[in-house]
């Protein structure tokens, strides 16, 4: 298991399929997988049968998971697709996006 590159709350863009261009919120990675769920990013309509949360039932549109290699940092500065360097600080690890040299935070 590797090290992810993307964490949680980080904005990000899809850089390949069928969503490519959109960005959003990483709300969840899916570490084993190689995977994250991404606010807004490959929706899926899903079957719900009736709750007490949801009553009624019926089909819900939720975020399905998307694979990292499918989606790229955003630059802090610049606002487009970035890649990520890691710098060690004594104990602390930085993250510093590539293009512009910014700290990602």
């Amino acid at each position: 298991m590797s090290k992810l590159h993307i964490k949680k709350d980080d904005n990000v863009i899809v850089i390949a399929g069928a969503d490519k261009g959109k960005t959003g919120k990483v709300l969840k990675v899916l570490v084993k997988e190689n995977r994250a769920i991404v606010e807004g990013v490959n929706m899926v309509s899903k079957s719900t049968k009736p709750s007490a949360k949801n009553p009624q039932g019926g089909i819900v549109k939720q975020e399905a998971p998307i694979h990292i290699s499918n989606i790229s940092l955003i630059d802090p500065k610049s606002g487009k697709a970035t890649r990520v360097a890691i710098k060690h600080d004594g104990k602390n690890v930085i993250r510093i996006a590539k293009k512009s040299g910014e700290e990602i935070k």
